[in-house]
């Protein structure tokens, strides 16, 4: 039988002939002006250029730029000499990195704002120690990886390199024992990471090898699928006429609240490698697979303040079904790093996933002929939270000609080994607690408020990235627990730098994750709670990469910029 393609496909993948120049009208002569284009809504999802490295090492010159809209909002981006935007890294453990990180930023209000932590820079300051933190500011945080927390690695709150600098050099290697998987780069200024990231500024990075630590994906086709928001296009429009009326309340950081529907104007639009899937009729991008293909999606949550609750729909009968997908790493470390064979793949029928963080899953194209969708469901955000109501995000189209992804994964070889004794079977040396919490600051005005994320016994305070007292001192080689609980009526997404974690327990029930994370949703607290939520996280300071000074946040940046974020130090292990 002959699969036709339906009217709005056929429309989207027209739309996507334009944007690769297989076509020569307005829109593409506009996006070749632009400094920051973005492809048409509706359009297909054109994955990211692949840079790998050549004999050990990886050498990329990037350039970073933004542009005012029409519209009033303001557009980032990581270019390559060519154009190419946002491009995916594709390293091997013990590989060299040599980024040249160029900032061409521009102050696109004439409005410049400038928190400086110390004195002003002056021409041919080190980048290292200038502190300065703007708009136009530039540094980058690579996020995942355990490198150390210095300047030209990977140091964020005192690194700030400006538009008259030449360019800056980050130079390091990706340790041997990092487990391979998906992390990611992006900017973090303080003060304006969220406005930057918002923007477009992100790109993925992948420590190859996964096949090695999970075979059952060995030989899949691979694709990367970077997942970002942005300010709405129609922030005026009414919902669909499909969806449920819903009234369109202001949270405290400015945003559409969460109104517990499930529907309604979302406080920000989504869009799929760049592809924008904007609010109210959500025209979807398109994936080709051929049908029943089965390949293996590395999905980046670079949302500023979004969550994700991803299911892929199929049309069984007259209903569209939630279909499985394979989990096999989770922020960038394999579900198997544990050390157990019988967890390397869990079958999900939907998987949340925060600002920040990062899902690598199993999916299997649909039939030909069978309408097939990736969706975020809706996530409870909270009273104060923003709302992230259920959206369509791509159409998964089965045609017998589609092209294969940019990366096939190579046959499985020799299982990796876990390098460190299984951090679950480590008993922590002291458990310590910490909790976030928000402060209104005028009852006038919902988008006003405080944000904190405090170690208990001290004084909520909003970070202040001049000071050079650490929060929370620990020495390398040690494990802690950290009982981390959220005092506010919104969700919080807890991150730390140079480490990953174990998530013990949620909220009184005993989990014992059998595999790490970088970045973890905190619940809200609700008034009919006998109490503050909490979970307890088993923290790995074991790496001698993670000595020296660092940041732990909400990876919400609209709260991270707020102040709500603390600074560690590991120390060296005891002689």
């Amino acid at each position: 039988m002959q699969f036709h393609l339906p009217a709005a496909i056929r429309l989207s993948l027209l739309a996507a002939a334009v944007w690769l120049g297989h076509a020569t009208d307005a829109i593409g002569a506009e996006a070749a002006r632009e400094v920051c284009p973005r492809p048409p809504a509706g359009g297909m999802v054109e994955e990211p250029e692949d840079l790998r490295s050549e004999n050990g090492v990886l050498k990329i010159d990037l350039t970073v730029r933004n542009e005012k809209q029409p519209d009033g909002t303001v557009r980032f981006c990581y270019l390559l000499a060519d154009g190419a935007q946002a491009p995916t890294l594709r390293l091997k453990p013990g590989d060299l990195l040599v980024l040249r990180l160029k900032n061409e930023l521009v102050d696109t209000d004439n409005t410049q704002t400038t928190h400086v932590h110390g004195a002003h820079p002056q021409p041919g300051s080190d980048p290292c120690k200038s502190g300065v933190m703007s708009l136009t500011s530039a540094n980058l945080h690579f996020h995942g990886l355990s490198i150390p927390p210095v300047c030209h690695q990977d140091e964020v709150f005192k690194t700030s390199v400006q538009p008259a600098d030449p360019p800056f050099e980050y130079r390091f290697r990706i340790p041997e024992n990092e487990p391979p998987g998906l992390y990611w780069y992006h900017p973090h200024i303080h003060g304006f990471s969220s406005k930057q990231v918002l923007g477009g500024a992100s790109g993925a990075l992948i420590v190859e090898g996964i096949e090695r630590a999970t075979p059952e994906v060995a030989g899949l086709p691979e694709r990367v699928l970077v997942i970002r928001d942005q300010d709405l296009v129609n922030p005026d429009a009414e919902p669909s006429t499909s969806e449920p009326a819903t009234q369109a309340l202001i949270d405290r950081d400015g945003d559409a609240a969460n109104n517990g529907t499930g529907w309604g104007k979302p406080a920000k639009d989504l869009s799929v490698n760049y592809t924008p899937v904007p609010y109210p009729e959500y025209p979807r991008a398109t994936i080709l697979m051929k049908p029943g293909e089965r390949q293996l999606w590395r999905v980046l949550n670079a949302s500023s303040v979004t969550y994700l609750n991803l299911t892929a729909l199929f049309k069984r009968g007259a209903h569209f079904r939630a279909d499985w997908l394979g989990v096999v790493a989770i922020d960038g470390v394999p579900l198997s790093a544990s050390g157990s064979r019988g967890h390397a793949v869990a079958w999900r029928d939907s998987i949340v996933v925060s600002p920040g963080s990062r899902v690598e899953f199993i999916i299997a194209g649909p039939p030909m002929g069978v309408a097939a969708m990736l969706v975020t469901k809706t996530v409870d955000t909270g009273e104060a939270g923003e709302n992230d109501p259920n959206r369509a995000l791509v159409n998964i189209v089965a045609a017998a000609e589609a092209p294969s992804p940019h990366s096939v994964l190579p046959a499985a070889s020799q299982l990796l080994a876990a390098p460190l004794p299984w951090i679950g079977a480590v008993n922590p040396v002291r458990v310590r607690k910490l909790y976030f919490s928000e402060d209104p600051t005028d009852p006038k005005n919902p988008s006003a408020a405080k944000f904190y994320l405090t170690v208990d016994g001290q004084t909520p305070a909003a970070f202040d990235p001049a000071s050079t007292e650490p929060n929370i001192v620990v020495r390398q080689g040690d494990v802690e627990d950290w009982v981390i609980e959220n005092r506010s009526n919104e969700l919080h997404a807890f991150h730390i730098h140079q480490i990953h974690f174990q998530v013990r327990d949620w909220v009184g029930l005993t989990v014992n994750e059998p595999f790490v994370r970088d970045t973890v949703n905190v619940p809200f607290f609700d008034k009919a709670m006998k109490g503050y939520p909490s979970l307890t996280l088993r923290m790995d300071f074991r790496d001698p990469n993670s000595v020296g000074t660092f940041v732990f946040h909400c990876h919400l940046l609209d709260h991270e910029d707020g102040g709500m974020m603390g600074l560690i130090r590991v120390e060296p292990a005891a002689k």
